[in-house]
């Protein structure tokens, strides 16, 4: 039965870990996706030493963590008879919000973004791996976290850019980045992402919030 047989989502998750990833949601058959199941893996705990070991990081070229993601997920996908999509991919973009929200592992939040069932509002995915035949699912729970939660991140934006009562304001949030109070968002990462307490389970380092926050605002 070769390859298809053998392949499970613990198998894929054990596959990613040991490269720094987590599989962050999968569906069997998700619109505008290849037949068969997508699994979305993105950042976790073990990703930032990984990548610090990584050519990429130390290379001095533009996008290392995106160009870490495309040789990466080719390496998870190919023994797997899998292909690799990723959220730079485009014009026109895969969906991956879409595919997010249909695992049952995302959700939105009261400021908008998606909060995602174990690292909050740390969400970085970092690509999808399609699978041309179906494995088994479990479904997860359809309860949003914010559901009974006091929503610290709708009153931690210090501008206000993120809240519950307007869309993302994205001039304010560069302008408040470039003033001398934004160096702790430059440095650790959003405050408002910060403040949702799922957040913690990324186990995000601040050298890492601080190359995100560096690719976001140059």
């Amino acid at each position: 039965m070769g390859v298809t047989s053998s392949v499970t989502l613990e198998k894929i998750a054990e596959i990613a870990q040991s490269h720094g990833l987590l599989v962050m949601g999968a569906l069997n058959n998700a619109q505008n996706a290849p037949a068969g199941t997508t699994v979305l893996l993105g950042t976790g705990p073990a990703f930032w030493p990984a990548f610090t070991r990584a050519p990429e990081y130390s290379d001095d070229l533009r996008d290392p963590i995106d160009r870490w993601s495309k040789r990466v997920l080719k390496t998870i996908a190919d023994p797997l008879g899998a292909t690799a999509s990723f959220p730079s991919d485009g014009p026109p973009y895969p969906p991956f919000i879409s595919w997010a929200l249909a695992t049952g592992r995302f959700f939105q939040s009261p400021v908008g973004m998606m909060v995602h069932d174990t690292v909050g509002l740390m969400i970085s995915l970092r690509g999808a791996l399609h699978l041309p035949f179906e494995i088994s699912l479990t479904a997860p729970s359809s309860n949003s976290p914010c559901e009974a939660c006091p929503a610290p991140c709708t009153t931690g934006c210090p501008v206000s850019a993120l809240n519950a009562s307007k869309a993302y304001d994205l001039k304010a949030c560069h302008t408040f980045l470039d003033s001398p109070d934004g160096t702790d968002c430059m440095s650790r990462g959003c405050i408002a992402r910060r403040a949702c307490p799922l957040s913690a389970g990324a186990h995000r380092p601040d050298a890492q919030s601080a190359l995100h926050m560096k690719a976001f605002h140059p």
